[in-house]
């Protein structure tokens, strides 16, 4: 037994070893990491051992390792995980805007499935799907005990086959179970209309590879199609979970001024310590022409509003947060998200992959939003007793397990003003039913009428 041990420990050693070496961070080169802890790799040797020799069946050893690595990386917080090679492969497809699934951005909380925000025009979406659901079950397997990539693997398959999720809803008595067909996801980032002559609308539903470019053709389209000056433009973010920082920041250089900063990371490294601006370098990628050169001038200094919600998280926030500290825009809706932290996808020799949190972003006035979100300057719930109820159940980062903790609740509480309230914002009834989608825009969206009356407002103010 002990000969076993022994042998099974050097495999260990050398295994763990080599994913050290094979990592590769940009951390190790520039510092030393320390010594590794001999005692505590000694103990997981030991534990591999057991399960090599005792456990009631045969575990490959590669099995072994990739689990103790997944469990490493989950045990840091929410967002650190690791890839394997479907996973990455998924997680490469789906920031370029087309993959296979039903559309939920999910994270795991106690070891259950938590929908973070269903994606526009997915079968989640249109089956009614809400942020804040709990997943417990898919098809006849329990989600408790998945790992959040075991239960992704599920969900996602071949388009137009069918899986069935029992779902747990705060406020309901008893599990809903619905039966979605998987589809080809093919997420369209951007949505634009001319809601009326002078006021345009712009939906960024999640910021991928092209989502700067696909905006600015949006806004030269919606601008060109007035038949009189623009007025004002709305920016809607709501439930949108995020995506590439460089999109960020792209959508953010459309509506700011030359050079101003968007947003600022802190780390460990060097590399994780980053001051993000308004400029092509940081937001193009590869030589390309600078797609926002074009933009017509009104885009910058035109007013604007933007919407957020529970489910914007992330990216979203980095937007908002850039242009309510610049005064460049109102910021309206209900509280957002409060994910205020970056992660690195960090590929490894094998095809597969670590996203990894490396750094805190903030604001360019300085505010970290993790945990805690951007207040918007007017509150405005959503338009039904119901969805104003839902607003209120909706997940957030600072309902998550293991959360990274916010650096400014060490100093002094968050001196942003308390939110006006709208006080016409009393709950309407709304016939829409959950999930359509008929239109981009709904005649029932309270919110956005709000956002258009609040601009019409700024406009005859301007005029005075």
């Amino acid at each position: 037994m002990f000969t076993r041990f022994k042998q099974a420990g050097l495999i260990v050693i050398g295994a763990v070893l080599g994913v050290l070496v094979s990592l590769n961070f940009s951390a190790v080169a520039q510092k030393d990491p320390g010594p590794l802890p001999v005692e505590d790799l000694r103990a997981f040797t030991e534990v591999f051992g057991r399960i090599k020799a005792d456990y009631v069946e045969p575990v490959e050893d590669k099995k072994l390792i990739s689990e103790a690595i997944n469990g490493m990386l989950s045990g840091l917080d929410p967002h650190s995980a690791y890839l394997d090679v479907d996973a990455f492969k998924d997680l490469q497809t789906s920031t370029q805007g087309e993959f296979g699934g039903l559309g939920i951005e999910v994270g795991m909380e106690d070891g259950f499935v938590k929908v973070v925000s269903p994606i526009e025009d997915t079968p989640a979406f249109r089956a009614g799907i809400k942020a804040g659901d709990l997943i417990i079950k898919l098809d006849d397997l329990n989600v408790k005990g998945m790992t959040l990539n075991d239960a992704v693997k599920k969900m996602r398959g071949k388009p137009n086959t069918p899986i069935t999720l029992t779902i747990v809803r705060k406020g309901d008595t008893k599990p809903r179970i619905i039966t979605l067909t998987r589809a080809v996801i093919q997420i369209q980032s951007v949505k634009a209309k001319l809601l009326e002559p002078g006021f345009g609308y712009f939906r960024v539903t999640q910021f991928q590879e092209h989502t700067g470019e696909l905006l600015a053709k949006q806004i030269d389209a919606v601008f060109k199609q007035s038949n009189v000056p623009m007025k004002g433009v709305v920016l809607d973010l709501r439930n949108d979970p995020g995506g590439l920082l460089n999109a960020a920041v792209a959508v953010s250089a459309a509506f700011l001024q030359p050079n101003a900063l968007v947003v600022y990371t802190e780390g460990r490294t060097d590399d994780a310590k980053m001051r993000l601006m308004a400029m092509p370098e940081h937001y193009l990628r590869g030589a390309k022409d600078d797609y926002l050169r074009k933009l017509p001038a009104d885009v910058k200094k035109v007013p604007m509003v933007v919407l957020v919600n529970g489910g914007s998280a992330s990216a979203s926030e980095i937007v908002a947060g850039a242009l309510q500290d610049h005064k460049r825009a109102v910021v309206m809706g209900t509280q957002s998200f409060g994910k205020g932290s970056v992660q690195t996808i960090l590929p490894l020799g094998n095809g597969t992959a670590i996203k990894l949190t490396t750094a805190r972003y903030f604001t360019p006035a300085g505010r970290s939003i993790q945990g805690k979100g951007i207040t918007p300057d007017i509150l405005v719930e959503e338009a039904t007793i119901k969805e104003s109820e839902e607003q209120g159940l909706r997940m957030r980062e600072a309902d998550l397990g293991r959360r990274l903790s916010n650096p400014q609740d060490k100093d002094k509480p968050e001196t942003k003003d308390t939110p006006k309230e709208d006080p016409k914002a009393a709950p309407k009834p709304d016939d829409a039913k959950a999930g359509e989608a008929a239109d981009i825009v709904s005649k029932s969206d309270y919110q956005l009428n709000e956002a258009v009356n609040l601009l019409k407002a700024l406009s005859i103010l301007g005029k005075r």
